[in-house]
């Protein structure tokens, strides 16, 4: 409508079915169905029923989903005459039967699929597929995360020995720095919104300080962006740096970044990245205190909260400025320099200051912390220079591993409701499981907490909401014609997640959905998809580095070679004829 003010954001109250249309892993990896493997087919003839569930168990690894074993019948003499193979999300939990105020259930995995192949040899001596079921009622993993299912995860005997193998010899660091750097862009498109950075961890045998750039995934894991051995701390050092990482990131720079209170850091910060937000880390600034207010800790018992209370709690300025004063009243430390400079400072630490900058719900640079305490099981003072960052890859490698095994249950459970509420039940839906623990979270605490109606007049709404215990109140408004609500605790600005304030106020007017405005992508199952690279030149695996394209064909070759050696091991003739073969192919290539 023409006139109508567009400053709003728009907010839909009723349902957002269509935001999430798409599966969480429909990226194509190149998997053709119809070409790349047997689909199973009606008449289809098996040996045994060994054969046939190893046959669908090799198509269910390749489509994305895991197997199950059903029901059987057998004749008089004990002979099997049918065997169904079921998804593993097939049927439904039964109820449990524990307490019911179980502390921490299990998230739900089974949701009634109806996918399946069943077998029959009743009128035949082979094995027959006599039914096929297709289809699938949930998402389906990607390739590289179907190992994790419980059916795919058995490895043979010849594969046993060769990781014993493996490890008995020690394989040499892999030269993949290109690709290292290419997962690390496509990280930081997704989650290098807010960044922690960190220069305190000091292992290598030349001393140098290790910089670390961390960020927060859409697990709560942290992840790596990128390291540097650094030569000095100087500000000139912290800007080549910082322009080091804008190079690599395709010139995007952090919108949040947490840094302990380094007079060269800031100015390089103020210098290079002039438009990012600097937030000083709470945890550091609390250890300073510490230092700094030794004495007056230990004589005033009270100190410590009334200094919290001034970090943290206050919405407004004016409240903030108050408080302060009069905690300085109260323990006679008007003149105290330390608290003087830090209130010169007060926009980069106080949270007051901060609630309407995105910070990804982190205060502190304590993921950097403990990164560190994580870097030292992997690099120690015994590393020269040169062998750094080959111990580094080993780091970054078991870290996304553990983020592979987070998607894979986000992809593949449910939480399970506390209650079965509808705006429960579609945050569970959107989120990852653990922000879905936090939202859970707020929608508990949103009904200990008491309403207020201030204002209600025409489409506006205003709204004073008091938790429980607590004295200071946060007010809500809600403009139903702009289908905008606000908090002004600033939480949902400030970590991506609505508040209990705000939630008190949907069970107060029957709102069941969280708006699609109110749903921060970088926390939901489809935080990852989208990325397709951003002025990267080694989109192509031709522009890779030569050792980096000569180890990838290693792993694919031996990775096959893997498959046909474990059959072959299994009978004297298949292990003679395999080996004439691979000799013969030794000989000939040594030949030319």
């Amino acid at each position: 409508m023409e006139g109508e003010s567009t400053s709003c954001r728009r907010l839909n109250f009723e349902g957002n079915e269509d935001m999430w249309e798409v599966d969480f892993d429909d990226i194509d990896e190149g998997l053709n169905i119809e070409t790349d493997l047997d689909i199973p087919q009606l008449g289809l003839e098996f040996e045994t029923e060994e054969d046939a569930y190893q046959f669908y168990l090799a198509y269910a690894k390749k489509v994305g989903f895991g197997v199950r074993r059903g029901r059987i019948h057998k004749d008089e003499s004990g002979k099997l005459l049918d065997r169904v193979f079921y998804c593993c999300a097939q049927g439904k939990r039964g109820k449990d039967k524990r307490d019911l105020y179980v502390k921490a259930s299990r998230d739900e995995t089974r949701f009634d699929c109806e996918a399946k192949m069943k077998i029959c040899n009743r009128n035949k001596s082979k094995f027959t597929v006599v039914q096929f079921v297709k289809e699938h009622n949930h998402y389906l993993s990607s390739p590289n995360k179907t190992h994790l299912y419980r059916s795919h995860r058995n490895i043979s005997s010849s594969a046993a020995i060769q990781i014993e193998m493996a490890s008995d010899v020690g394989i040499p660091p892999k030269p993949s720095h290109d690709l290292m750097v290419r997962q690390m862009r496509a990280d930081y498109a997704n989650f290098g919104d807010v960044v922690c950075f960190d220069t305190t961890y000091r292992k290598n045998n030349e001393g140098r300080p290790i910089a670390l750039f961390v960020g927060v995934n859409h697990h709560k894991q942290f992840i790596l962006f990128g390291a540097a051995l650094l030569y000095d701390e100087t500000s000139l050092t912290f800007e080549w740096l910082f322009d080091t990482l804008t190079r690599a990131m395709g010139e995007k720079k952090p919108t949040t970044i947490l840094t302990d209170q380094d007079a060269a850091m800031a100015k390089a910060l103020a210098s290079r990245w002039p438009e990012t937000h600097h937030r000083l880390c709470i945890w550091h600034i609390y250890q300073n205190a510490a230092i700094h207010l030794n004495g007056v800790f230990s004589m005033f018992r009270d100190f410590a909260k009334d200094f919290a209370s001034c970090i943290y709690d206050f919405d407004e300025e004016e409240d903030f400025i108050s408080t302060w004063n009069m905690m300085l009243a109260k323990y006679a430390l008007e003149d105290n320099d330390w608290l003087r400079r830090m209130y010169n400072i007060k926009k980069k630490w106080a949270l007051v200051y901060g609630r309407k900058i995105f910070c990804a719900d982190m205060t502190t640079t304590q993921r950097s912390e403990s990164m560190n305490s994580i870097v030292k099981k992997y690099v120690t003072y015994k590393h020269k220079f040169l062998d750094f960052f080959s111990h580094f890859q080993r780091l970054l490698d078991d870290r996304r591993y553990e983020e592979l095994k987070a998607d894979f249950k986000s992809n593949t459970t449910v939480p399970y409701l506390m209650f079965p509420i509808e705006i429960l039940k579609h945050a569970s839906e959107i989120y990852t499981p653990e922000v879905y623990k936090c939202f859970q979270q707020e929608w508990c605490l949103s009904h200990d907490s008491n309403l207020e109606i201030c204002e209600d007049v025409d489409t506006f709404a205003k709204y004073k909401v008091t938790p429980h215990k607590k004295k200071n109140h946060h007010i809500v408004t809600l403009d139903k014609k702009c289908e905008k609500i606000e908090c002004s605790c600033r939480k949902f600005e400030f970590a991506g997640i609505l508040c209990s304030h705000i939630l008190k106020i949907f069970t107060w007017n029957n709102i069941m959905k969280i708006p699609s405005d109110y749903v921060l992508k970088r926390w939901t199952r489809k935080a990852k998809i989208g990325y397709f690279g951003v002025n990267d030149s080694m989109a192509n695996n031709a522009s890779l580095d030569p050792k980096v394209l000569q180890n990838m064909r290693y792993k694919e070759l031996c990775g096959l070679n893997v498959q046909l050696v474990t059959k072959a091991a299994e009978r004297d003739d298949t292990y003679m004829f395999v080996k004439d073969v691979m000799l013969s192919l030794c000989k000939g290539t040594l030949l030319e």
